[in-house]
């Protein structure tokens, strides 16, 4: 099968998916989804590279997209890849300050903007900086700055660039992009230091398209991806380009807040998640058993476990169940788990990947267990997102899948770090030579920054090298190990270990408020009080105190929380407290809370 070079996904699409719906999207959060064919969108991804030929970008010229999700942001970078340019994804969450660093370091002389957020702070950074020469604001609703002379709308961005000599410098430039070209810099959203930007070629993009075919015949241009993790996100990114390489249908959704409204509107056959989303559904469900009727629970119980026994230990093995056991689960498959998945709009579901960050064991064994078929894996955007995933049967639970054949995995026999090497694997970070000197070995393999282990062909993930701290008593803890477990528990919506240094773990938790208060009341507490006293209550922290030893009961002594402090508001990406992955940053956590930290161990 041959390959193509993104700047040829117009014609492919064209040539091949011509009058298949190959887009869906919404003009507004509550607009109708709206169609575009595999010719539209083409024609659109044109027009979009004869308005950069117009503004005069160059092979190699960096361009900015600063947006959430959506139509107008695909289109552009496709068009940017025609004219041969380096596309640079910004978080649509970037703060003015993150976006300076990005476009002085990588030198951008166009960025496309989504709303009045990213333009506000995109034309902060052109009045300081002086880098970016033209703003294009896809939102028509965005109100500029009295003094801003040379920011443009896309619609009229497309029109200028309306001439046969733009489109003929386009088609000259499909016809000269090369596979060594530099596709993408995506600048990390780390969890600590410095944002570096990850180089890469569009070698390193059509070999992971290449593998992802030969690795999952099963899906096809029948399928829907609702696709909804930011754009920015390799993850999301390469899961796009292989969509519509496939010619499946890409449903864009701009406001990731609205995934359950959207979920059963769009009825997706696919869709790329984190796990945070899994472990809200699956503790929303456990809610849901716990209320139900004793009658009820025994029966939800009990077709969980027939769906464990027959989906993991008979079809994952690849063993012929007994009949009487098929016959339980096909039972349960066409009521309790059908109603389930149709609730969440997941009824057509046949492939949801899922990285980005740890999985709970017991989690992932759930959605198992139902018929929801989680594919998770591991990869970076060091690695153009996949280094390992579950294979369709045969995977371990406990590990992060089989490593793919195209990429070499090696385990650091002193650090247990894992270290890859292959053809998805940068060889470089931009503009960066002191990251380039740590990020690789002598032999040229490149070090992830995460431990974990190799049995035969599957990996292990253990820990964030960098997230595993030691006490005061000289006990290693593994935060992100501790957290997966409490979110088991539909109380703990967030929580954030703490104990680097310190004689014992401790922890800030952001419960469930509504099932806090709730289990206050049948105490008999006053709960109109506000958040912060109610959480200083005794009888409340009690409460937390039980939840916090039934979700660590499985793990040493040394590893439970000891003290905690219940905060009022969530950790957000806005705040600069996660990363787009939902990832906790814990360095900044540690600053921002630094006197609630100190209080926990003074008063020990």
């Amino acid at each position: 099968m041959r390959q193509y070079h993104l700047a040829e996904f117009p014609q492919f699409l064209r040539t091949n998916f011509a009058n298949k719906t190959i887009v869906k999207y919404q003009e507004t959060d509550l607009g109708p989804w709206l169609e575009l064919s595999g010719e539209a969108f083409a024609d659109r991804c044109l027009d979009a590279a004869k308005g950069l030929a117009r503004e005069g970008i160059q092979p190699q010229d960096r361009v900015g997209i600063y947006s959430s999700n959506s139509v107008y942001g695909l289109e552009a970078e496709i068009g940017m890849y025609m004219m041969r340019a380096i596309s640079v994804p910004l978080y649509a969450t970037s703060s003015p300050e993150q976006v300076d660093f990005i476009v002085r370091d990588s030198g951008l002389r166009l960025i496309f903007v989504g709303q009045q957020f990213q333009y506000n702070n995109a034309y902060e950074v052109q009045r300081t900086g002086g880098f970016i020469e033209r703003i294009v604001i896809f939102d028509r609703n965005v109100v500029l700055h009295p003094e801003d002379k040379t920011s443009v709308y896309y619609d009229e961005f497309i029109r200028r660039g309306d001439a046969k000599a733009h489109e003929n410098a386009a088609n000259v430039s499909v016809s000269q992009a090369l596979d060594s070209d530099i596709a993408v810099i995506i600048y990390t959203s780390g969890t600590s230091g410095r944002s570096k930007g990850v180089l890469l070629r569009h070698e390193h993009l059509k070999k992971q398209l290449e593998e992802h075919i030969k690795m999952f015949p099963f899906l096809s241009s029948r399928d829907v991806s609702m696709s909804f993790l930011p754009h920015s996100h390799i993850f999301e990114k390469i899961w796009a380009y292989y969509c519509l390489r496939i010619g499946a249908t890409v449903a864009i959704l701009s406001d990731p807040k609205k995934i359950l409204q959207a979920l059963p509107q769009v009825r997706p056959t696919m869709m790329c998640n984190v796990p945070r989303f899994w472990e809200k559904v699956y503790a929303g469900v456990q809610e849901k058993i716990a209320s139900s009727s004793p009658m009820a629970q025994r029966l939800l119980r009990h077709a969980s476990r027939i769906g464990e026994t027959y989906r993991l230990h008979y079809y994952n093995e690849g063993h012929r169940a007994p009949l009487h056991l098929k016959l339980l689960y096909k039972l349960y498959e066409h009521t309790l788990f059908a109603k389930l998945k149709r609730v969440l709009g997941l009824q057509r579901g046949r492939f949801f990947p899922t990285a980005g960050a740890s999985l709970s064991v017991e989690v992932n064994r759930f959605l198992q267990s139902v018929g929801i078929p989680i594919c998770f894996g591991y990869g970076l955007s060091e690695s153009t997102a996949t280094v390992s995933c579950f294979p369709q049967k045969g995977f371990d639970i406990q590990s992060v899948g089989r490593v793919v054949d195209h990429v070499s995995v090696r385990i650091d026999p002193e650090t247990s770090e894992i270290q890859l090497k292959g053809p998805t694997i940068i060889t470089e970070y931009y503009n960066n030579p002191e990251a380039n000197a740590e990020a690789f070995t002598a032999d040229g393999y490149f070090r992830t920054g995460d431990a974990g282990r190799l049995e035969g062909k599957t990996l292990f993930f253990t820990e964030r090298i960098k997230d595993l701290f030691k006490t005061a008593n000289g006990k290693y803890i593994a935060p992100q190990m501790l957290e997966g477990l409490l979110a088991m528990d539909p109380i703990f919506e967030q929580t954030a270990i703490i104990g680097d240094g310190y004689k014992f773990v401790s922890a800030l938790i952001y419960p469930n408020w509504e099932i806090l208060t709730a289990q206050a009341q049948a105490r008999g507490l006053d709960t109109e009080v506000d958040r912060h006293t109610l959480a200083e209550n005794h009888e409340v922290q009690r409460i937390i105190t039980a939840h916090l030893e039934q979700a660590l009961g499985s793990v040493a002594q040394f590893e439970k929380v000891k003290k905690f402090v219940l905060l009022s508001e969530p950790f957000s990406i806005e705040n600069g407290e996660l990363t787009s992955t939902l990832k906790i940053r814990r360095k900044v956590v540690a600053e921002r809370y630094a006197e609630a930290i100190r209080r926990m161990y003074e008063e020990a």
